[in-house]
């Protein structure tokens, strides 16, 4: 293994375990958002790949405790395992990963029982293929719908289009929180976003907001746009 690169005192560290299309994709994201990354694969190509993005990348034969240490994943602040469809290395190296003591360490899982085994481990669990599922699903069946995300059973964030029921009127005036129980945490004009949001805002028909409240609110905010 070749350490390439320390962690800036700036930002957290992320370590990204495992390159498959999913982590490939969670590390260069991170880094390029200017986060620090250490990135981890058996597979030298992809590592070689991995080393466009960030220095910190590690050609590991062995998820062991000794060699994630040596790579530094135990001074990460976050460490995601993207080892789904391997069951026993996935359980493995979330179980070693804790050993060293990373604040947060989640791990992709692809069936609920796996889930379930490295949620006991004490790792947060991620399913990338049913979420993006959801949140395809979503979009076709809510046109008005351009972004989802799913932060419970019950509590969801939305990025909605308007629509012209809303033209000119003011944030006060639309009043969501009265009236649909949701609160809007943005608002996009011609592709530039602000979290800036005052009582006398006013509103365009081809704004985007983007919501956070209780899943049935926020259909009853996109019927009300329709």
């Amino acid at each position: 293994m070749k350490k390439n690169g320390k962690k800036s005192k700036k930002s957290q560290l992320y370590a990204v375990i495992g390159l498959g299309r999913f982590g490939f994709a969670l590390a260069q994201s991170l880094a390029k958002n200017g986060l620090d990354v250490i990135v981890l694969d058996r597979d030298r190509a992809k590592i070689n790949a991995a080393a466009e993005f960030t220095q910190s990348a590690f050609v590991v034969d062995g998820l062991t405790v000794d060699n994630l240490r040596e790579s530094g994943v135990g001074d990460a602040d976050v460490a995601v395992v993207c080892i789904g469809s391997q069951l026993e290395t996935s359980v493995l190296t979330t179980m070693n990963v804790i050993k060293l003591g990373v604040k947060r360490v989640i791990s992709k899982a692809t069936s609920t029982e796996q889930g379930e085994i490295l949620s006991l481990l004490g790792a947060e669990v991620v399913y990338p293929e049913h979420d993006m599922a959801i949140r395809l699903a979503t979009r076709l069946a809510s046109p008005n719908v351009l972004e989802y995300i799913s932060l419970s059973d019950q509590i969801d964030i939305a990025e909605i289009q308007l629509s012209s029921k809303v033209e000119g009127k003011t944030v006060l005036e639309l009043n969501v929180r009265r009236n649909f129980g949701l609160n809007i945490i943005a608002i996009s004009d011609g592709g530039q976003m602000t979290t800036d949001i005052l009582p006398g805002t006013v509103l365009k028909a081809e704004n985007t907001v983007t919501v956070i409240g209780k899943t049935v609110n926020v259909k009853r905010f996109e019927d009300y746009l329709a």
